[in-house]
């Protein structure tokens, strides 16, 4: 009804009808189980009225409905009609509102949409490199005035999606993506940013105390592998076979291993 606040409660069980008591208390389910305990934490019941667990609309309920109708300045009947309340797993943060104010709303239309309240970075990861990640790899995340902060993929996504040449972003190729949710490890080293651009480095493995050269070193053999040319202490180069490690993409390095190399030595990196 227009001019009727609808107000948030929580829970797993979406509102799917109107919820209100009967002489022989009949009416139970998930979703009053919802409401009894969010009557109980917004303190317009006690635990001793309603305890823990009841899926019962009893009498303390509705007397709880009440209480919460005529702090809301609504007609206080004890009976939430379908639309008065709506169920979501946790806090939710408005992101934009499709509804026209005094428009008329036809049914099943959205009239906003919503997100969770806790700070998250959403990359498009190129779908090749889906293998590459998984939940748990710590990531670094530089944010817009270039400050970094730690963080954590919570979530790989399965299913790729190709962006139209007019949606790709400036710099993308267009390939298929999958989405990968990131958790800041300090949401508030997050400052207040709200879908700001970000940059984010996935470390997929590590090792301690690599010898490393940029990859622009190495060099492709005919018979296959890879070497650097090395500087000699006389000057005079030559080639060193690597064994190639883990990649740096981020700084453009790479793991290598050699019999005639060690931290230090010269190596020889094409110019631009």
């Amino acid at each position: 009804m227009s001019g009727r606040p609808v107000v948030l409660f929580y829970g797993a069980t979406p509102a799917y009808r109107s919820l209100s008591a009967d002489t022989n208390n009949a009416l139970t389910g998930p979703d009053v189980r919802e409401l009894n305990a969010d009557l109980v934490a917004m303190g317009y019941a006690s635990s001793s009225e309603i305890p823990a667990g009841s899926d019962v609309f009893s009498s303390w309920t509705a007397a709880g409905v009440e209480k919460l109708q005529s702090a809301l300045g609504v007609t206080a009947n004890g009976t939430l009609g379908l639309g008065d309340i709506v169920f979501l797993p946790g806090a939710a943060r408005i992101t934009s509102v499709s509804a026209a104010l005094g428009a008329t709303v036809p049914t099943g239309q959205a009239v906003m949409s919503a997100t969770s309240t806790a700070r998250m970075v959403t990359v498009d990861l190129d779908s090749a490199q889906q293998s590459e990640v998984a939940a748990g790899d710590h990531v670094t995340i530089t944010l817009p005035d270039n400050s970094v902060t730690p963080g954590v993929v919570t979530s790989v996504g399965k299913v790729a999606t190709s962006a139209s040449p007019s949606a790709a972003s400036p710099g993308s190729s267009g390939a298929a993506t999958i989405t990968v949710l990131v958790t800041p490890a300090d949401p508030a080293a997050t400052g207040t940013w709200d879908q700001a651009p970000v940059t984010v480095d996935i470390t997929t493995a590590s090792v301690h105390d690599a010898l490393v050269v940029p990859v622009d070193a190495l060099l492709a053999l005919s018979g296959g592998g890879y070497a650097v040319e090395v500087v000699g202490t006389n000057g005079v180069h030559h080639l060193v076979s690597v064994t190639l490690g883990i990649f740096d993409d981020a700084d453009g390095l790479v793991q290598v291993s050699g019999h005639e190399l060690s931290a230090g030595t010269p190596v020889v990196v094409p110019g631009t």
